[in-house]
């Protein structure tokens, strides 16, 4: 009897010994340099520049130039969205481009917010920083770092930024965000070397965080945005005091993953899944695999050979414009490839939808944008960031019609600290974007949490 309780002590000591090493276990990074040629021998600039986006009038007439040049091709008959971007419905949103669309608008619209940008690792860095007009007195603001993926921008998050910077609700927190654009999106730099993966960005972003003075902060991200965060959360779980995602697929399959697919059909309640969870997951072969390899077509190019047909995109508005626009199409809800228009204006304004196209049509950053798909998976899908759990507090907002569904008992193996998990009521990838009532009252509750809040 005694030796089989010292024998259980003993198991019991190594276990809580070896959850203990684990859960102390932090992602490692080392400084980049990513501008061109050696870094100098001083040290870097770190000064912090104000930053207008300009629209020129030799910029919008060359854009006309090349939209006037475009030749069209039609589409299969009865067709709609499931062979890529309608050709009727191509010409359509070209002839409002073309017509309507008023860039200088937009870019005031832009220019609402203050930008900025400041040179960390050899690269600008861009960044929208806004802080509430009216603090109530006594009170400060909750700085949140917002990070957005491909094929978004920055500008994803305007619709947000007022909820959160000037909340109607005097119960609710009052948020100080700084949105970032990744280095090679939007208005920031683009890499000159090889190797800038999610790890890089996120060791850059919290040397943006520094440079601006916070110790702490909270972090928010989608699409590649979640890797950037998680990433983030990784490095330095003490600087990020929470996590908030809304898409998280899971790094790899583990056993209880396994055998929630095998098993999670048949018997729901024991893996915790809803009706919506087996809704999204079973028929496994048909939810999982088939529907995973008719939309990442795009996703194999990029993380192959991105150059190649970034050449054309970069190229031709036109096809740029079908490019990252289906994927707002699709990615919003995969029944829009079954309408003629493809559902855009369903979610979107075509003016907003068109922004996020000039971003990367102005900037001239489709390319470098697509080459991170090259930098993260040309390393393998077992990096160690894949291998570590999160132990940061995390919040996570399930979209029904986010591109890949993941259970809250997936989203727990990653994220040990899973405070919060939302079905949430409507919404796809682009949620912030689409749904940003929805998306800022999650934040807000998981944060209250957090800062002990009711």
């Amino acid at each position: 009897m005694i030796t089989e309780v010292l024998f259980a002590l003993v198991v019991g000591a190594l276990v809580g010994f070896l959850i203990m090493r684990r859960k102390s276990e932090v992602l490692k990074t080392e400084d980049g340099w990513w501008g061109v040629g050696a870094p100098p021998e001083g040290p870097e600039d770190d000064s912090i520049r104000s930053f207008r986006v300009d629209a020129t009038q030799e910029e919008i007439e060359d854009l006309h130039r090349r939209i006037d040049q475009t030749r069209s091709f039609p589409s299969l008959e009865d067709s709609q969205f499931n062979y890529g971007f309608n050709s009727n419905q191509l010409q359509k949103v070209v002839a409002y481009w073309r017509n309507t669309f008023d860039w200088r608008k937009q870019v005031d619209k832009l220019n609402r917010y203050p930008h900025f940008k400041t040179k960390i690792e050899g690269i600008d860095v861009h960044y929208v920083h806004v802080k509430p007009k009216n603090l109530p007195g006594g009170t400060s603001a909750v700085p949140l770092l917002m990070v957005h993926g491909w094929p978004g921008s920055f500008y994803e998050f305007y619709g947000i930024l007022p909820l959160l910077t000037e909340p109607s609700n005097p119960d609710d927190i009052v948020f100080e965000v700084i949105c970032p654009s990744i280095p090679g999106y939007g208005f920031s730099e683009a890499p000159r070397k090889k190797g800038f993966d999610s790890v890089c960005a996120a060791r850059v972003f919290h040397k943006l965080m520094k440079r601006l003075g916070f110790t702490q902060f909270y972090a928010h991200g989608g699409d590649w945005g979640w890797l950037v965060t998680t990433n983030m959360a990784q490095l330095e779980p003490k600087i990020v005091k929470g996590l908030h995602v809304n898409f998280a697929p899971p790094d790899k399959p583990g056993l209880l993953m396994v055998l929630s697919i095998l098993l999670g059909r048949r018997f729901p309640k024991l893996f915790g899944f809803s009706d919506h969870d087996v809704k999204r997951l079973f028929p496994c072969m048909e939810k999982l695999v088939v529907e995973s390899v008719k939309e990442t077509g795009y996703m194999h190019i990029q993380s192959t050979k991105p150059d190649t047909v970034g050449r054309g995109l970069n190229d031709s508005p036109v096809g740029l414009a079908a490019y990252i626009l289906e994927k707002f199409s699709t990615w919003t809800d995969p029944e829009f490839r079954n309408l003629e228009d493809g559902g855009l204006e369903r979610k979107f304004s075509l003016d907003d939808l068109l922004t996020n196209v000039m971003i990367y049509w102005t900037s001239g950053c489709i390319i470098s944008s697509m080459r991170f798909y090259k930098e993260n998976f040309s390393k393998g899908l077992d990096q160690p960031h894949a291998r570590i759990p999160v132990y940061v507090p995390t919040g996570l907002a399930s979209f029904p019609n986010e591109l890949m569904h993941t259970p809250k008992l997936w989203a727990k193996q990653k994220y040990r600290k899973l405070k919060t998990y939302t079905p949430m009521a409507r919404g796809g990838h682009f949620a912030a974007m689409e749904e940003p009532e929805l998306m800022a009252q999650d934040i807000q509750n998981f944060i209250k949490i957090l800062e002990k809040r009711k």
